[in-house]
């Protein structure tokens, strides 16, 4: 049975913007968190054949990131772009990739990565997911194919739960699921001079632009910065004994343990 499988990736900020975020090949980088989601599409197809699409949502300058994935090995990319998208929070953002989707129907697979490395809701896939009325497993850490569906197992708050998924079905892919492929210079050359990334905007889509955007989202991001980790670690001297003393005293002390 082959399977035809889309990914969604993000063009992520590398750094924190002084004003306005503005995505561009300069200030963005493909998501780590998408990559392995990007090879868990791939090693399903290498094994049972069908097709990978790799689906984005930003503006004309971010395209660069379907063309990675190209390289990597996806048989083509969608980038769904306009004016009007500006601004979108999750729930924007997840209406029009669900309607991106629809749009590509038949599928099988629909993968995301667990979060983005800029905003790091986690929302996206969910939010998605419920859109496109579809069963979703989230933080995925293994998965085999049965007929018709997948098994998929996912280790959260110390359980390990193993889960039986139809098609279609949407995953959010865990980072250590796998390990993502490398890819080369060559394979970067000829994705950006041959790989296919189609244009779609909200026309396309059938989208009413006040349903995605600003106007179309319940949450605006007014600043973004970068945190700072404010942990320190020290350890302790002394033996066993000792260490766990002076550890039970620093608790007391601190109120951790009443």
């Amino acid at each position: 049975m082959s399977l035809y499988i889309v990914v969604c990736i993000k063009a992520v900020i590398i750094n924190p913007p002084s004003k306005q975020v503005v995505r561009s090949s300069e200030s963005c980088m493909l998501n780590p968190f998408d990559r392995p989601a990007l090879e868990v599409a791939l090693r399903l197809r290498e094994e049972f054949g069908g097709m990978v699409t790799a689906l984005s949502m930003g503006p004309v300058s971010c395209a660069f990131i379907l063309h990675e994935a190209i390289a990597m090995g996806v048989d083509r990319g969608v980038l769904v772009s306009d004016p009007a998208l500006a601004g979108s929070d999750t729930s924007a953002t997840s209406k029009a990739l669900a309607a991106a989707i629809k749009k590509l129907a038949p599928f099988d697979l629909v993968l995301f990565g667990t979060q983005s490395a800029d905003s790091d809701t986690g929302h996206v896939g969910p939010q998605t997911a419920v859109l496109l009325d579809l069963p979703l497993v989230t933080w995925v850490h293994r998965l085999e194919q049965k007929k018709g569906g997948l098994f998929v197992e996912r280790r959260v708050d110390g359980f390990l739960e193993r889960f039986e998924v139809g098609f279609p079905a949407v995953l959010t892919v865990h980072s250590r699921c796998v390990q993502p492929r490398d890819v080369s210079l060559i394979g970067i050359e000829a994705a950006f001079e041959e790989g296919e990334v189609i244009h779609w905007t909200l026309t396309d889509l059938g989208l009413p632009a006040d349903q995605v955007g600003e106007r179309g989202s319940p949450t605006i991001v007014l600043t973004m910065s970068r945190a700072e980790r404010g942990r320190t670690c020290e350890f302790l001297s002394g033996s066993t004994e000792e260490q766990a003393d002076e550890l039970l005293r620093r608790l007391l002390d601190s109120r951790v343990i009443p």
